[in-house]
């Protein structure tokens, strides 16, 4: 009996000290941890830029002056600067939490984007964006159409660009399988000419310029590019717009469009962008220009399903007119569900006649616009 006592009395103490040890461990590891995290670095939260556009509770209008109120908050450290960006372009910086930048007499329609990227002194950056619309600050004038002559065109052809050039009509055809670029008699609508494009390629708009003419493509972002003599391929580009619509050119650049409301200028050389031209009138941003005709400084755009024309000033993206183009409708005979919709603008660079139709239309219409209003 002794024994046993003798052994119990000595796993009892074994038991106490083992638990002393871990107690000992465990209190050096959570010593140990706290020393850890107690030098280990705090991680630095980024500012956050509230952009707020003052006077953007009434219409920003073509030449106002827009007001930029900027606020920088810090949870830790201290603010090294904040550099304001319009369109990626830099036209402030500050290093206060709180500044404000006005625009003076904005003169570009459109909608905008304010970037903000602000800096602490650690290096930790943070950025916000923020967008803002300028409207046209001028009412479109109202115009309708005489229609002063019809002439015969192919019911086959759904048309996407049309051009005038020493006399003779150029268009180009859509539809994956029945696309093609076409020379035409323009009285007779007789076919002299014709390239047909692979199967994959769905025609699109285009224009003349320097004897070669430029045609896009829908949704491939390729072009092709004819010698105007033979209309034999000559080369091909690729453009950076995610669809090409319409065409035309002011005699320097080309200038496409993509179903949005933004014109785009290429360097017909390199074929690259050199300018993006916004569209918009006095309620707001034009989208789905299609097809295009420049014209003295103006350039005539036919809007995606609609039954008129307008008419873009090109040193500001204005629209200046409207057309309507519902007498042209009203003259095509025949059931109207075989017609799609109008599209297709050329003018005669010499005599300055201008023509309209649409895809599947059975004549090309001269017209005349006349005021209305």
């Amino acid at each position: 009996m002794f024994c046993f006592y003798l052994w119990l009395d000595f796993n009892i103490e074994f038991l106490f000290m083992k638990t002393r040890i871990l107690v000992a461990f465990l209190a050096l590891s959570s010593l140990i941890s706290g020393l850890s995290c107690s030098n280990k670095p705090k991680t630095s939260r980024k500012p956050v830029a509230q952009i707020e556009i003052v006077n953007a509770g009434k219409k920003l209008v073509y030449g106002s002056d827009i007001v930029i109120k900027i606020t920088v908050k810090l949870k830790d450290g201290n603010l090294e600067n904040s550099e304001l960006y319009i369109d990626n372009k830099l036209v402030a910086s500050s290093n206060q939490l709180e500044f404000t930048h006005t625009l003076q007499k904005y003169d570009e329609v459109g909608t905008h984007t304010v970037k903000v990227i602000s800096k602490k002194t650690d290096g930790t950056e943070g950025n916000n964006f923020k967008d803002f619309e300028i409207v046209s600050d001028i009412i479109p004038e109202k115009y309708s159409i005489e229609v002063v002559k019809a002439h015969p065109h192919n019911t086959t052809f759904f048309t996407e660009g049309l051009e005038i050039k020493n006399g003779f009509l150029y268009e180009s055809t859509g539809e994956n399988g029945k696309s093609a670029l076409y020379k035409l008699n323009l009285t007779t609508g007789k076919v002299l000419q014709s390239y047909k494009l692979e199967n994959k390629y769905f025609g699109e708009g285009i224009t003349i310029l320097n004897d070669k003419i430029y045609q896009l493509t829908y949704k491939t972002q390729k072009g092709f590019i004819y010698d105007l003599k033979n209309m034999a391929v000559i080369d091909s580009f690729k453009f950076e717009s995610t669809e090409g619509w319409g065409m035309t050119n002011d005699g320097k650049n080309l200038i496409m469009s993509d179903g949005t409301n933004t014109l785009t200028y290429l360097d017909p050389q390199s074929l690259k962008p050199v300018r993006k031209l916004q569209v918009s009138d006095n309620k707001g941003i034009v989208n789905s220009i299609n097809e295009l005709e420049y014209s003295d400084g103006y350039i005539y755009a036919n809007v995606w399903t609609q039954n008129y024309l307008i008419k873009i000033d090109t040193s500001s993206g204005k629209v200046v007119q409207q057309i309507d183009l519902s007498k042209v409708f009203d003259l095509l005979p025949g059931p109207k569900d075989k017609i799609d919709v109008l599209n297709g603008i050329a003018i005669d660079p010499v005599t300055k006649k201008m023509y309209v139709t649409g895809k599947y239309y059975s004549s090309l219409f001269e017209i005349k616009p006349i005021k209305t209003e």
